[in-house]
């Protein structure tokens, strides 16, 4: 069973954006959103071409693009350590109604587990209307273990939003 079941009116959407000055400069390959929309199609979401933008405020107008279309998440990947450009979090948190900081919390354990270095990541997971957006680390391995956290929750989580309790 996959985590996202179709909503009512066919596949929940999704996007994702990626927070890297160079990737979006073209001097560095990103690796983990080819990571992130493979992870989400499996579950059974229609994913966004996914968007790479410059750290800071490029980040935020991503954000507020995406969701004017309405999905049911938003994954974001980079942006959430404390280099002096590292903004994703802070682009992220105006936009939501409702942070979920459990999910985070697991999100840093998991990955704790692995290096201590993930106890320094400062994204946030919450609801900006019926959408999830979660901060995802910039590493594909971070985000591997952030997307293993999700994989039991992510249903649930949209049909909550949706005004179906999946209980």
């Amino acid at each position: 069973m996959s985590a996202c079941e179709p909503g009512a009116h066919g596949p929940r959407k999704a996007g994702v954006v990626i927070a890297s000055t160079r990737a979006a400069a073209g001097t560095y390959r990103d690796g983990t959103g080819p990571v992130i929309q493979d992870w989400l199609a499996e579950h059974g979401f229609d994913v966004f071409p996914t968007m790479v933008v410059p750290d800071g405020e490029p980040v935020g107008a991503a954000l507020r693009a995406l969701l004017t279309q309405g999905p049911s998440v938003i994954i974001t990947s980079g942006g959430t350590g404390l280099s002096p450009d590292d903004h994703t979090p802070e682009m992220t948190l105006p936009l939501l109604d409702r942070e979920i900081p459990g999910i985070m919390e697991g999100i840093r354990r998991a990955g704790s587990e692995k290096t201590p270095m993930a106890m320094l990541s400062r994204g946030h997971a919450g609801t900006a209307g019926k959408t999830f957006i979660i901060n995802l680390p910039g590493s594909p391995k971070g985000v591997m273990d952030g997307l293993s956290v999700l994989d039991p929750l992510l249903g649930h989580l949209c049909e909550q939003l949706e005004g179906n309790h999946g209980h």
